[in-house]
């Protein structure tokens, strides 16, 4: 049988197999420490344990690893997880998580790991359909097994504004009163919002909130008509397809600004992460020269509030600063502007629709999703390379990668779960693995062992029949 520790997903920096095994029972024990005390506790109820001042399962934050690596240890008598940083230490558990057998044997060996980059995302549309605080925590829980560390939430579109904002109330009862159908849509409160950063945070994941301006915006401009530029509220938008870019805030206004600086000051209020979305894409109902002031003013607004901005790479038109990070999804493996802006010292983060846009069809016998970007099974979302994809633009250059699921198609959670598994870890080895242990023969071999572990944990996955599942 395959040693457990050989399937790792993401596959680790250094692997060292050996003859020893650890059952785990319910005497076991986690031993903790004042500095390894959260995520020891995190661990033992992860894995139905006690914790105590000795114990079999040792955590240290003493390591020689680089920052939010880790080094793993499983002996016949003991299991010890080393990290400097209480992040590699939430890695570790990770790992030490699937490693353990449904009779909690765990395989003998050592591990050496850390990221290859630092952002290694998922984004989950909750505009197009709503999604409760208790199924975006689900989702979160799922993608931290897999060494996820960012959650982008797409909180505002042409179908709904999901998102309390105190001095625009209007936004939440009118403009998130229905979803794509036609469904009863929903929003967070500033209080949920707070809970999801905050469970987010628990899991070492940073939570970044976009709100997609200047376009993108006919859930807004519902609910406040003076945002438009003839001041005529448009009706509510439900339908999906090829209608983008239609909507635009009104750039000539002041209340346009009085009206987006109130809702960053709000979100940076509620985002203790260093992140805000700001949108820009698509933005093709904004005169130019309105797009590039309202970008400016905008970006002001970002800083003022102690955030630096991300927007979809269509931002670079705007010329901003170079703290501005573009998210790069266009299909092309060539974008002259984006490669100009990694050599003035933009940090580029790459979402290529061709091969990470999750909401894109396995098959053409796939029951839901787009075809827009080309059908992505799970080979074509892992075999290529961020650090070498997009011409011009150097590995030094890309601070990591992240997955859209946009949600048109997406009515209920068992849906994330279908267009998210198996591809998302196929995205998060991307993200963590050092380039030389890429190999998709051994990818599939891996991943074909995590099969079981999702049927126990309720994920309704697409059993892809390039992945020879364990059974």
């Amino acid at each position: 049988m395959t040693s457990r520790i050989t399937c790792v997903v993401p596959a680790p920096v250094e692997v060292h197999p050996s003859t020893d095994s650890f059952r785990i029972t319910e005497a076991t024990r986690v031993r903790i420490t004042d500095d390894t005390a959260t995520v020891g506790h995190y661990l033992a109820e992860t894995l139905g344990l006690t914790t105590g001042s000795t114990g079999e399962i040792t955590l240290s934050r003493q390591s020689t690893a680089p920052a939010d690596g880790y080094q793993l240890t499983v002996t016949n008598t003991a299991i010890t997880l080393r990290a400097n940083t209480e992040t590699g230490l939430f890695m570790a558990v990770q790992t030490l998580r699937q490693l353990v057998s449904d009779e909690g044997i765990v395989d003998g060996g050592e591990i050496l790991d850390y990221p290859r980059f630092a952002h290694r995302g998922a984004m989950l549309d909750v505009s197009r359909h709503f999604f409760t605080v208790d199924e975006v925590k689900r989702f979160i829980d799922q993608i931290v097994q897999y060494k996820i560390n960012v959650l982008h939430l797409h909180l505002t579109d042409d179908q709904g504004w999901r998102l309390e904002i105190t001095n625009w109330p209007k936004l939440t009862t009118i403009g998130g009163a229905t979803q794509v159908g036609g469904g009863p849509g929903g929003f967070y409160t500033q209080q949920e919002f707070r809970e999801l950063v905050a469970y987010a945070t628990s899991r070492h994941i940073t939570l970044i909130p976009e709100i997609d301006i200047p376009g993108h915006v006919n859930a807004a401009l519902v609910a406040y008509p003076e945002l438009t530029c003839d001041g005529v509220a448009p009706p509510l938008f439900t339908t999906t397809g090829t209608a983008t870019g239609f909507s635009s805030l009104c750039t000539d206004k002041e209340i346009t600004y009085q009206f987006i600086d109130d809702v960053l000051r709000e979100v940076a209020a509620l985002t203790p992460g260093p992140y805000l979305h700001i949108g820009t894409d698509e933005a093709h109902a904004t005169p130019e020269e309105g797009y590039a002031k309202f970008i400016r003013r905008a970006l002001d607004m970002v800083q003022r509030y102690g955030k630096q901005a991300i927007g979809w790479h269509e931002i670079l038109r705007a010329d901003p600063p170079t703290g501005t990070i573009p998210q790069f999804w266009s299909k092309a493996d060539d974008d002259p502007r984006v490669a100009e802006a990694a050599a003035r010292g933009h940090k580029i983060l790459l979402s290529p629709a061709n091969k990470v846009y999750l909401d894109m069809k396995y098959t053409p016998d796939s029951p839901i999703g787009y075809k827009w970007a080309g059908y992505l099974d799970v080979r074509d979302v892992y075999d290529w390379d961020p650090g070498t994809y997009l011409q011009g633009v150097p590995e030094e250059a890309v601070i990591g990668i992240e997955a859209p699921l946009w949600a048109e198609h997406l009515k209920h959670r068992g849906h994330i779960d279908f267009m998210a598994f198996p591809r998302l870890p196929a995205v998060a080895e991307l993200g963590w693995s050092p380039r030389e242990t890429h190999d998709w023969q051994d990818f599939r071999r891996r991943l074909a062992t995590h099969g079981p572990r999702w049927t126990a944990q309720g994920i309704e996955f697409y059993p892809s029949t390039q992945i020879p599942w364990a059974v």
